[in-house]
């Protein structure tokens, strides 16, 4: 189907030469690019800050608050304005449930090409935004926008966690079991769109997991078994756990048979389809992860997948196990896996 999104009259993924967390920029140009930017001023008060790649800033008020503050917008991943601002909303705030934080309010980041979308289209977008932090309780209380070559839209994000109860990409630690929240693929699927070859359902699909909001963020940071939760988004679930390893001083070992997979995306990664950034991010960290000698490229294409507002990913002790998979499903999140372990050593080992 062409256009399951139903907007045959103007393609928005047109005006984009990437879509969604697809169009980060790869980990490895990402490096050069801060290899010479200093810390800068660090208050005692910055819990969390650049140092290990984490997915927000956390600034701790007092005793009991700090604040965690986010930034995340992207070009267009989907057709459909209401869609695309939903997506780009619901990635944002994930960054915030991804510290264990809740949201409290967000600022509209807006830049589109005036002389190209009808201001009507625009309004759409932003209605879509609006929506998701609707449902996340919080307004929209301000934010920017210009004119720009390229649709962009996106958030700037607060919330406000308890300093005991912040987790950090950084903190697994060895023997730690891995639970991942969302099923992979989403970037297979977009680039499945933008060739036109998404069903009506193989949208439907992509739309339920990008927007479902990683809302389970704040209940796994109570569990005491919690280690260390980041949100596997732009550099694909090897980038994001390389991630955490790095952080943590350690490796980590996954089994791709565990792995939860969206099975239009695995049909299509079979079929050759994937994204560019899949490719880039592993030019950028592949050095550092070790495959079978018989490992299918589309298995690596997956594991590289660019994914929109993916899902949490929890490093916990053995015995938290059971408490983080009962968080997931009170929440919704059925899918949720087990997929590997945390490791003395380093890099990624997939078998």
């Amino acid at each position: 189907m062409e256009n399951p999104d139903n907007t045959p009259a103007l393609r928005l993924t047109s005006f984009a030469h990437g879509g969604g967390c697809g169009c980060k920029i790869s980990p490895a140009v990402l490096n050069q690019i801060l290899a010479h930017v200093g810390p800068g001023v660090i208050p005692p008060q910055l819990l969390v800050g650049i140092e290990s790649s984490d997915d927000a800033a956390v600034y701790q008020l007092n005793e009991r608050q700090a604040i965690v503050a986010t930034t995340d917008f992207f070009t267009p991943i989907v057709d459909d304005p209401y869609d695309f601002g939903r997506i780009a909303a619901t990635n944002a705030l994930s960054d915030v449930y991804a510290m264990g934080g809740t949201p409290i309010l967000a600022l509209a980041l807006v830049g589109m090409p005036l002389d190209k979308l009808p201001l009507e289209v625009i309004g759409r977008i932003i209605e879509g935004g609006a929506s998701v932090c609707r449902e996340a309780g919080i307004p929209v209380a301000g934010g920017h926008s210009i004119d720009v070559v390229e649709p962009i839209y996106g958030l700037v994000a607060l919330g406000i966690v308890d300093p005991a109860k912040v987790r950090k990409n950084a903190a697994a630690q060895a023997g730690d079991v891995l639970v991942l929240g969302k099923p992979l693929g989403i970037g297979v699927l977009s680039a499945a769109l933008k060739q036109g070859k998404l069903s009506a359902d193989g949208y439907a699909e992509m739309l339920r997991w990008t927007t479902l909001l990683n809302t389970p963020g704040p209940a796994l940071a109570e569990i005491d078994g919690v280690h260390a939760l980041t949100d596997v988004t732009g550099f694909g679930l090897a980038g994001h756990l390389l991630e955490i390893c790095r952080g943590s001083g350690l490796g980590a070992a996954v089994n791709f048979a565990d792995l939860p997979l969206l099975a239009s995306a695995v049909a299509f990664a079979r079929d050759g389809v994937a994204t560019g950034a899949s490719t880039r991010n592993w030019q950028s960290y592949g050095s550092e992860v070790t495959l079978p000698a018989d490992f299918p490229l589309w298995q690596q294409k997956l594991l590289t997948d660019p994914q929109t507002s993916g899902g949490l990913l929890v490093s916990c002790a053995a015995d938290a196990v059971d408490a983080v998979l009962a968080c997931f499903r009170e929440k919704g999140f059925a899918e949720a896996m087990v997929i590997g372990r945390m490791l003395e050593g380093s890099g990624l080992r997939v078998g």
